[in-house]
């Protein structure tokens, strides 16, 4: 995940960060789906393992062994919350300004989501640039939909 940053950072030093994130929305609509079938795959998931297969493989990503999350089940929704982000944190110790994750987070969780369950859909309820919720540094809302 460090390789990540770096990449990142060396496309927003050379280009700006606009061309990065074009690049970054790219690169992570590809490794979400690569990441999301080996989890499935590694933990054997029926086809439809609803929220609780979700959360099991949310728990497995490479984020979540870096990042401080929680993840709260409740009906029909998984609200999944990064408490502490190290992306943030390290720019933020490199006096660099947060990076505007919003559009990247859309599509990595919600691709993310969808190969574990395709009943599932995913909303933004904060995350960066449009943070409202302070408690946090991005917060995620997973309902499934059952027809």
């Amino acid at each position: 995940m460090a390789m990540d940053g770096l990449w990142f950072q060396s496309l927003e030093n050379k280009y700006g960060m606009q061309e990065a994130m074009c690049r970054d929305e790219e690169v992570w609509t590809y490794f979400t789906a690569i990441e999301a079938k080996r989890i499935k795959e590694f933990l054997n998931l029926e086809e439809y393992p609803g929220l609780q297969g979700l959360e099991k493989a949310l728990k497995l990503r490479f984020y979540a062994n870096i990042n401080r999350d929680e993840l709260i089940i409740k009906d029909n929704t998984l609200i999944y919350s990064t408490l502490e982000c190290r992306v943030q944190t390290a720019r933020l110790r490199k006096n660099m300004p947060y990076h505007p994750c919003k559009s990247v987070g859309i599509i990595e969780y919600s691709e993310f989501a969808k190969i574990i369950d395709k009943r599932i859909v995913c909303d933004c309820i904060s995350c960066y640039p449009d943070i409202t919720d302070e408690s946090c540094c991005c917060k995620w809302k997973f309902t499934l939909i059952e027809k």
